[in-house]
């Protein structure tokens, strides 16, 4: 139900937040060509798995589930099927987009002050985030089934074989979970993820271990015979419920919450930028919104005609950041709840007038607008940690996916229930239910979804083709991070895998924040001259992207982490 609240803009400020995952290193790479289908994914056992639905006949959604599934094996930080996701679909057949909603939603016990102590001051986040409290009911297998059955091709007991597999049989552990797992400080507490992942010393079990799930398996062989209903009642559910109510810091999920939810499909977000059509996922996803709002203050502002890699460029950039940002904290939540202005944040009118506060010297912080239709709100002061994953797909009858999948922090909420990690979602709520004696559109509420920055994105051109599939893992900076993809490929004509490849950089309403090591460090100085506050970071983006190639196509994936692109 759509609440009305007190407006004050001068609270829209972002907060600085928790690192998303941590960076491991990067992996040179060389972007893959395909004539029939595509997968690009953030493990490569599994885009194996989705090659094997594409070759078995198999449609892009039918591939994106058995490569999820993989993927909450042999990446269990990012996500899995305790967790939940955002998926676009382009049909070809029907020339339409459609778009999934599988975001976790709060229990029904849940009140605003979730998150605060007995003082009334919002815990500290990992307070917050390690115990039964910070689990959202997983949204991810109820919304791939709902996906299923209008885009699938093979059955869906079929989808789950090649993840049964890897579970049974093992995988190697790869340097990148080794890493996260030497680093985690909370994981070993769980006595299941303890004997799965370390040694008995509490080592993390090397790089190259085998890593054998059989609880995973034995779970994933269960919802493969009685469908995603199989988590959300009988012995599964009753064990998650359990596994949540009987932590040391105790949750209140119940057997209810589980047996009530449901996926949704809601209207895709889309809006041109220059000659090209950009589709998204509108709320609870701040995502194409926020991104939508940039790419539209960047083409008032003659961003393509910036040279690529100027400090000019990255003024401009972020100076509409600045500005998106702003609107998203003070807007964008659950739109069952808090009626979404997404309509006027991106009316022309609106943008145009956005778009003459940016200058040659930066704003500072910007304050929210006000756009044509918006309620009176109050900003949503939050973190921005990230334990996520997405994939790109492209099948040979030209339809795709692009799903951006979660738990919210690395290893979620750190507590394993038969071989899966549950989430830690509820923690994308705003602590603070309110500012200045505002109420936050993003605070904790029963039965609510927390806002999301996670933005699968699809392009087409002029001609209404399919031009691009894309999507990252990476906190509030998902945006920026695909952002700076799209105008690399739209505006400056960069490869796919070199501009995936390029370095971060952005601001989400803060410091400019530029990737660490990078080559763009060197812009430091004129970006200070302009008035940007800069702060040096390690920008572990996962950007997955495939482009449109002749009568083929090509794919990119993130050097920063373990994904590849392959197809046929």
């Amino acid at each position: 139900m759509a609440a009305l609240f007190s407006f004050c803009p001068s609270l829209a400020l972002a907060q600085p937040g928790i690192a998303p995952e941590a960076a491991s290193g990067t992996i040179a790479k060389d972007a893959a060509s395909a004539r029939r289908h595509m997968v690009v994914a953030a493990n490569p056992l599994a885009v194996d798995a989705g090659l094997e639905m594409l070759r078995a006949g198999g449609s892009a959604l039918d591939a994106v589930i058995a490569a999820q599934m993989v993927l909450g094996l042999v990446e269990p930080q990012s996500s899995g099927i305790g967790g939940g996701a955002f998926l676009l679909h382009w049909s070809q057949r029907e020339r339409r987009v459609r778009s999934y909603d599988g975001r976790e939603t709060a229990p029904a016990a849940a009140r605003p002050e979730r998150f605060l102590d007995t003082d009334g001051k919002p815990l500290p986040f990992f307070d917050a985030v390690v115990n039964g409290l910070s689990v959202g009911v997983p949204g991810v297998l109820r919304m791939s089934e709902l996906a299923h059955r209008r885009h699938g091709r093979l059955a869906w007991a079929r989808l789950f074989a090649p993840a049964i597999r890897l579970a049974e049989s093992g995988f190697a552990m790869s340097p990148r979970l080794n890493q996260l797992l030497a680093a985690e400080r909370f994981l070993r507490d769980d006595p299941a993820a303890r004997a799965l992942y370390y040694e008995a010393d509490g080592r993390a079990k090397p790089v190259g271990a085998l890593i054998v799930n059989a609880a995973y398996a034995d779970t994933l062989r269960t919802i493969a015979a009685l469908g995603a209903e199989a988590l959300y009642s009988g012995g599964l559910a009753a064990d998650i419920v359990r596994a949540v109510r009987l932590h040391r810091r105790p949750g209140d999920m119940t057997l209810e919450d589980l047996r009530l939810y449901r996926a949704r499909e809601r209207a895709p977000v889309c809006n041109r930028y220059r000659r090209w059509r950009v589709c998204g996922m509108g709320p609870p996803s701040s995502g194409a919104v926020t991104l939508l709002q940039i790419l539209a203050l960047l083409e008032r502002k003659d961003f393509a005609e910036a040279a690529p890699n100027s400090a000019a460029a990255v003024h401009v950039f972020s100076e509409a950041g600045r500005l998106a940002f702003a609107d998203r904290a003070l807007y964008l939540a659950d739109p069952d709840f808090v009626r979404q202005p997404v309509e006027g944040l991106l009316d022309p009118a609106y943008l145009q007038q956005r778009a003459r506060l940016i200058g040659e010297r930066s704003m500072g912080r910007a304050e929210a607008g006000v756009p044509p239709g918006a309620l009176a709100l109050a900003p949503a002061p939050g973190h921005t940690s990230a334990g996520t994953s997405h994939l790109s797909i492209v099948d040979v009858r030209g339809d795709a996916v692009s799903m951006t999948t979660t738990i919210e922090n690395a290893f979620g909420s750190r507590i394993m229930v038969r071989g899966f990690l549950l989430n830690n979602e509820l923690t994308d709520f705003s602590f603070e239910p309110q500012a200045d004696g505002y109420p936050v559109a993003n605070r904790v509420e029963s039965g609510k979804r927390p806002r999301s920055s996670m933005a699968p994105t699809l392009v087409f051109g002029r001609d209404g083709r399919l031009a691009m599939v894309l999507g990252s893992p990476g906190g509030s900076s998902i945006i920026n991070y695909v952002a700076r993809t799209l105008v690399a490929i739209l505006d400056w004509g960069i490869g796919v895998q070199d501009a995936v490849a390029l370095p971060n950089y952005g601001n989400r309403n803060g410091p400019t924040e530029i990737e660490r090591g990078s080559v763009y460090e060197g812009l430091v100085g004129e970006l200070r001259a302009r008035g940007h506050e800069v702060r040096l970071l390690d920008m572990t983006s996962g950007l997955h992207a495939i482009v449109r190639a002749g009568q083929g196509w090509r794919g990119g994936a993130d050097p920063r982490r373990e994904g590849v692109a392959r197809g046929d």
